[in-house]
């Protein structure tokens, strides 16, 4: 049945093109294609955080330094960011289905040899592997819901797939120190895995062609320069981006020095850090919440700011709290969590106002958006590392980045040029 309304697409579709496949689901078509949707969004979240209690495991059984471990998350990011920026273009010309399925098979192998990498670097090459199936995941899961829904409707799913990415996070560390607790750290690659094989099979069954040949691109290579091309001549747009990015960068920042810091630093295992780094991850999902009642009210350059502005503070705080010592465990991770939540004001905002200025390029806009987001993650991921794995240095690059979004919100995005956006994209971008 989901194919046959996938169909309707075409040609025959032509004379009708408000109405899209989308509208003509069941409710049970609807939640089953959610689910789908939702596990193949869901791998990239696993992807990168099940293996953190990990982290001081890896160095000790690699016989390898802390920033060496922390550099196999920046070849995940790498993965995803650059995968983007082919698998976004690649769909709009061949289709969904063969990329996501290359990538799935790609992400399977790269696990399996995960568990019998030799030493840092071949984990760390293997780790880019990776990246590079969960971009293809991600990035069809997303065009799938632009192909099938619109307004209203496409807003409603995006934002459950999006819950679905903000409950990932929260999961995926307990999930890696529950399997920490019979097998070692090569077990988390195993069971990713496995996880890879589940979805490919789910997907070839239950994931039909959902952009017709006549809604494909032409034009190859050059045509995809063009559209990139126009996107880069935007201050605007780059400016907005480059907000996302660096937004992104003070949760990666979190997300790659918190192992060391709450387990090395505070002494807390593997159960423990899963449960606090977990607390933090509610903390980014209440502020995207959140962020649908404020779009009642406010517009979404109002919001983007007054987060940054919160999340900068929030970040000094951060730093004062753990350079100090003051209130200890306590006090650093309320701080955290402040930032995360202002983290998770932003972020749905800054790609909803640059993706409104581009719909006629939609798919090579979110490729560029998400390969930047990701592309300035991983710089930020093993920045800390450079100057120790202590709570300082941390603290620093997450309120820096924070701090620079800022700076670029005022002084690059020139506001007057934003305009209107419609707030079902802001709610659907988080």
């Amino acid at each position: 049945m989901m194919k046959q309304l996938v169909d309707k697409t075409g040609p025959e579709a032509a004379a009708e093109p408000e109405v899209l496949p989308g509208d003509l689901m069941t409710n049970r078509q609807r939640a089953r294609l959610v689910l789908v949707l939702g596990a193949l969004i869901a791998i990239g979240p696993l992807t990168i955080d099940m293996y953190l209690p990990a982290l001081p495991a890896i160095t000790a059984g690699l016989r390898t330094t802390e920033t060496a471990v922390q550099l196999t998350l920046t070849g995940t990011l790498i993965g995803l960011a650059s995968g983007q920026l082919l698998v976004g273009p690649l769909s709009d010309v061949v289709g969904r289905r063969m990329p996501l399925l290359a990538g799935l098979a790609a992400h399977i192998v790269a696990s399996v040899l995960c568990v019998f990498a030799p030493n840092i670097a071949v984990l760390g090459a293997l780790r880019v592997l990776q990246g590079l199936g969960v971009a293809a995941a991600t990035v069809v899961a997303t065009a799938v819901v632009r192909d099938l829904f619109s307004g209203t409707s496409f807003a409603r799913i995006f934002s459950r797939l999006m819950l679905v990415m903000g409950l990932a996070p929260i999961l995926a560390p307990t999930l890696g120190s529950g399997l920490l607790r019979w097998t070692e750290w090569r077990g988390v690659f195993a069971a990713l895995a496995v996880l890879g094989a589940l979805l490919i099979v789910v997907a070839a069954l239950q994931l039909p062609e959902t952009l017709a040949v006549a809604r494909r691109r032409h034009g190859g290579v050059a045509a995809t320069l063009r559209d990139y091309r126009g996107l880069l001549n935007d201050r605007a747009f780059v400016g907005l981006v480059l907000v996302a990015g660096l937004a992104m960068a003070s949760l990666f920042a979190y997300v790659s020095g918190s192992s060391f810091v709450l387990q090395d630093q505070y002494g807390l295992d593997e159960q423990q850090f899963g449960l606090a780094f977990g607390a933090g991850a509610v903390g980014l999902i209440g502020g995207t919440q959140f962020n649908v009642r404020l779009l009642r009210r406010y517009t979404p350059q109002q919001i983007l700011i007054s987060a940054l502005i919160a999340g900068t503070a929030a970040g000094l705080l951060l730093i004062v709290f753990a350079a100090t010592g003051f209130g200890g465990l306590g006090t650093l991770l309320a701080s955290l969590w402040l930032v995360l939540a202002a983290a998770g004001l932003a972020l749905p905002n800054a790609p909803a106002l640059a993706m409104s200025r581009h719909s006629e390029a939609a798919g090579t806009a979110a490729a560029l958006l998400g390969a930047v987001q990701f592309g300035v993650g991983a710089l930020s991921a093993p920045l800390a590392g450079l100057f120790g794995t202590g709570s300082v240095p941390m603290a620093i690059v997450i309120a820096g980045g924070m701090a620079a979004a800022l700076a670029v919100m005022v002084l690059v995005v020139p506001r007057a040029t934003l305009g209107a956006v419609d707030p079902d994209l802001a709610v659907a971008a988080h």
